[in-house]
């Protein structure tokens, strides 16, 4: 086991499947102890259970992050199994029936501002006091590169745009305790759910990838493995920055004549 992490706890929302559950594991693997956060309660056991079964250290802990008691819970136990927290990584999402403005329904708005950026917004307030007490930390946050150019759902590219200038105000805030806030935006990635959704637009998913320089889109391990740089001792002058990992999508596209 390689320990890039050594010492460290993270909590990790949304750690149940795609991104997060590979960044959990990654995390574990590199002597991180590890709260996984999910409300799917099967699939973020099993994630503790793969972790567990590698050598690392996690527990699961069910809490809807829209809700301030239950990211109380969550920290506290956190708190309780590891004795502190050193690395929150806010990624947990929910964009379920979200589209355009004309067409958005308020419940879908309010309940995707309230997981994707309400929620982060909980859980950083919740994080920040038990950072101090371990000197420092490192609050890494999943953006989307929705929040940089006009692409995709209403309520989700609202939330996007939102952390990423809530969470340089917390690097702005917060650097002088030593807390590092930074945040990732991920072009398209290979997760579950993205490829049910593309599997019914076989003709879009085509161009899709064409819009990519690189040809493809990208894996989550990806995502996980610059996670893990941001976690690390590796990244101790990087704080406020938004860091894109989206396979040159925002570069543009090559241009023929």
């Amino acid at each position: 086991m390689s320990r890039r992490l050594e010492g460290k706890v993270a909590v990790i929302t949304g750690a149940a499947g795609g991104i997060g559950s590979e960044m959990a594991k990654l995390f574990a693997a590199q002597a991180c102890r590890v709260t996984v956060n999910d409300v799917a309660d099967e699939a973020g056991d099993r994630v503790v259970r793969q972790i567990r079964e590698a050598g690392g250290a996690a527990v699961y802990v069910h809490a809807d992050i829209s809700s301030a008691r239950e990211v109380d819970a969550l920290f506290e136990r956190t708190a309780a199994e590891f004795g502190g927290l050193d690395v929150l990584v806010n990624n947990a999402i929910c964009s379920a029936g979200d589209t355009t403005i004309a067409d958005e329904e308020e419940s879908v708005f309010d309940r995707t501002i309230a997981v994707c950026l309400k929620g982060p917004f909980l859980c950083t307030r919740r994080a920040l006091p038990l950072m101090k007490q371990r000197g420092g930390g490192s609050v890494i946050t999943i953006s989307s590169v929705n929040a940089l150019f006009g692409v995709g759902e209403t309520a989700y590219t609202a939330a996007k745009g939102g952390l990423i200038s809530m969470m340089r105000l917390v690097a702005a805030e917060y650097g002088e305790w030593k807390i590092r806030s930074n945040i990732i935006c991920p072009g398209t990635i290979e997760t579950a759910n993205c490829m049910e959704y593309w599997s019914r637009f076989p003709e879009g998913f085509a161009r899709l990838k064409a819009m990519y320089p690189l040809g493809r889109i990208g894996q989550p391990r990806e995502v996980a493995e610059y996670a893990l740089f941001l976690a690390s001792g590796e990244s101790s002058f990087v704080t406020g920055a938004v860091h894109v990992v989206d396979g040159g999508l925002l570069a543009g596209r090559r241009f023929e004549v």
